[in-house]
């Protein structure tokens, strides 16, 4: 036993138990009490954002190797894995489908509840990564003229089909945020962004909480149009206040589809399987007992904006999400983890 491969999983990570039990010595934790003792007992990490990965717990530990059940790596220092040999895989995309569910769900239900007529508006998408794309598509497919912007992309594919910030937050009526966090998006979202912004522009922040000043989106509120929040500065503690002020708010949970929880499993457990040599779980995509799994497929061409509103409130009524919250804000994490989650639907 003592040659087997050491692994901590997080415990909240769904659809991972008995899988590698039979190949590796598996100890599942919560997240957030991963520590540096316990890493010193481990070759391997499987974790959520939970658990932030740096020198403070992996120096002079064994940890050779981290999957992330996600699409953010901002839990992790980087540099610091890279320096140490450490690789790191996360679950890139796995949630892509349940977040722009989310997005999509919260506009034409915050738009049906403020009366507020989309047909024509413009939608600016910042950050056109695997979220970014699939947002971008359904917008078009619903009518929005799309605005879009991703330096990164912009630098490797050129601007053709881009345009600068400045641009899009002065023209857009709805601005979604789907950038991911670090050195150059962190606090992105400050005063001088949001002065670019038309009054009464609806905002919609699903990626990272810190992509946003919070304190500058306070100051913005009273010029903006209806504001969605499912990432907040410094969870599970977020700022009450700001919860009491804007439209929609749910916690972190707008990508927590079954789909997306099973391809995070999948992707996890792949990376770590051709890291160890586990050839049996390759190609491992998790089996559940809840029948008929398949995404629903939506035709809403032709449909009016109040048909569109009451499909999409039928197969995600977000208003409920958004209930749990503000009745129990400092159940955040409870929230987060005891979630139900919800069947991924297409748009076309």
């Amino acid at each position: 036993m003592g040659d087997r491969v050491r692994i901590i999983i997080d415990d909240a990570i769904p659809f991972i138990e008995g899988v590698l039990e039979p190949y590796v010595d598996v100890r599942y934790m919560e997240g957030r009490a991963i520590s540096r003792e316990d890493a010193m007992e481990a070759d391997a990490l499987i974790i959520r954002t939970r658990t932030k990965c740096d020198a403070a717990l992996l120096e002079g530990t064994p940890v050779k190797f981290i999957a992330t059940a996600t699409i953010g790596m901002d839990h992790i220092d980087l540099p610091y894995c890279n320096e140490r040999g450490i690789i790191v895989r996360n679950s890139a995309g796995c949630n892509a489908g349940g977040v722009m569910n989310y997005v999509f769900s919260a506009l034409y239900g915050v738009a049906a509840r403020k009366a507020i007529r989309l047909e024509g508006g413009k939608i600016g998408v910042v950050g056109v990564g695997n979220v970014g794309r699939r947002v971008d598509s359904v917008a078009g497919s619903l009518g929005f003229k799309v605005l879009k912007n991703d330096p990164p992309r912009m630098k490797e594919e050129g601007n053709e089909g881009f345009c600068p910030l400045d641009y899009l937050l002065a023209n857009s009526d709805i601005v979604t945020m789907h950038v991911p966090l670090n050195e150059t998006t962190r606090g992105m979202a400050d005063d001088e962004f949001f002065e670019r912004m038309k009054p009464g522009t609806i905002f919609i922040n699903a990626s990272r909480g810190e992509v946003v000043d919070e304190a500058a989106l306070k100051r913005a509120i009273p010029k903006l149009g209806p504001v969605i929040i499912d990432t907040w500065n410094n969870e599970p503690d977020i700022d009450v206040d700001l919860l009491n002020m804007v439209d929609i708010a749910t916690p972190h949970i707008a990508g927590y589809s079954y789909q997306g929880k099973q391809n995070g499993t999948a992707l996890a457990v792949r990376a770590i399987a051709r890291f160890f040599g586990i050839e049996p779980l390759y190609e491992f995509f998790p089996k559940t007992e809840i029948l008929d799994l398949e995404s629903i497929r939506l035709d809403l061409k032709g449909k009016s904006q109040g048909e569109v509103a009451s499909v999409l409130q039928y197969n995600y009524p977000i208003f409920t999400d958004d209930f749990m919250l503000r009745m129990s804000p400092e159940s955040f994490e409870t929230l987060r983890s005891t979630y139900k989650y919800r069947r991924e639907f297409y748009i076309f």
